[in-house]
């Protein structure tokens, strides 16, 4: 069984010439014992991804020997490549920090879970505007009354230690009342479980906080479908969206191919595809698409959904990575550049 928490945040090169596609996808085998929870925290995955990258697997009970996807490619948001981004559909922040003239660009890439329904994390642009280590917690009165009703009453103060929500490690943003913060129950990671607040693993709050300077720029968004190029190629990502919010419909996965189009003038997409992605939404990127000057020959202009055809344009074949397997210690994942 992988231990939690053994595997460190991801962090990547960001693509050249203005590419938008990081990562590779994952394999792994489960031993018996492990629950997809398990698999989550050890690949530095948020609970829910990982469920959709893997609909038929039993998350409590996946069984020995279960072939388990890792799904850790991404398409960038489509938002300023500085400061933090998160993307709250997509449960995910991703950091790009400032480089020296002789240090390559990189972004680092965290789960996150978010607010519920009833506490939702709000959007917009902020900041980072203090940074607080060992925090205490001061419930609000309507956070303490729900606790009450429950018959779990919460003290004025909650001291730092373990029994603390927020973990070891807090950053205030600009947004009154709202925190980026650490937990003391990780297991779940990557749901709608908050008060609004976005909340890391222990481990990516502390590598986080190490980090950021006070004053870095936040900005939250709302991103369920996105789109981007990656070597002259087409690929698309579909999260569910949240259920309040108006960002949902084909139409926006259309709208979103048509931005990442200005980037390249003329291309060919498989439309049927691009359908299957909107309604499987299992949050990884699917090739979809060429640019005019990778695939030769006639090319379209992406301009709205009233120009899809009705069949598709190109063939798109997807692969999956070999297995490797490590008989000494704890199940490892091979990673792959698909296409």
């Amino acid at each position: 069984m992988l231990l939690p928490g053994t595997l460190l945040a991801e962090s990547f090169l960001l693509p050249e010439n203005g590419d938008d596609v990081i990562g590779a996808i994952g394999l792994t085998t489960t031993r018996h014992e492990d629950t997809l929870s398990d698999l989550a925290w050890a690949y530095d995955q948020g609970y829910r991804e990982i469920r959709h990258a893997n609909p038929g697997v039993d998350p409590w009970l996946p069984g020995e020997g279960t072939e388990i996807i890792i799904p850790s490619r991404y398409i960038l948001p489509d938002a300023p490549r500085k400061g933090i981004v998160i993307n709250v559909p997509e449960m995910r922040l991703y950091y790009f920090p400032k480089t020296r003239e002789s240090e390559p660009a990189r972004v680092y890439t965290y789960p996150i879970s978010i607010g519920r329904r009833d506490w939702s994390t709000p959007h917009g642009v902020t900041r980072i505007i203090s940074k607080i280590k060992d925090p205490t917690w001061t419930p609000p009165k309507s956070i303490k009354k729900e606790h009450a009703e429950r018959g779990d009453p919460l003290p004025d103060v909650v001291p730092a230690g373990p029994d603390n929500p927020l973990g070891q490690f807090a950053m205030r943003l600009g947004i009154p009342g709202y925190l980026i913060h650490g937990t003391n129950k990780p297991y779940g990671l990557g749901m709608r479980v908050t008060h609004g607040c976005i909340r890391l693993y222990p481990k990516d709050i502390k590598e986080l906080f190490e980090q950021i300077p006070v004053g870095t720029p936040v900005r939250i968004v709302d991103q369920p479908y996105k789109a981007g190029w990656l070597k002259g190629k087409l690929y698309i990502e579909a999260h569910p969206p949240l259920e309040e919010s108006d960002k949902k419909g084909y139409q926006l996965l259309v709208n979103a191919i048509s931005k990442a189009f200005e980037k390249v003038g003329k291309g060919k997409v498989d439309w049927n595809k691009v359908k299957q992605v909107a309604q499987e939404h299992t949050g990884m990127p699917v090739l979809v698409g060429v640019a005019a000057a990778s695939q030769g020959g006639d090319s379209v202009r992406m301009v709205d959904s009233k120009d899809i055809p009705e069949g598709s344009e190109i063939a798109v074949e997807t692969e999956r990575p070999e297995q490797e397997t490590n008989e000494s210690g704890p199940p490892s994942a091979s990673f792959t550049e698909l296409f």
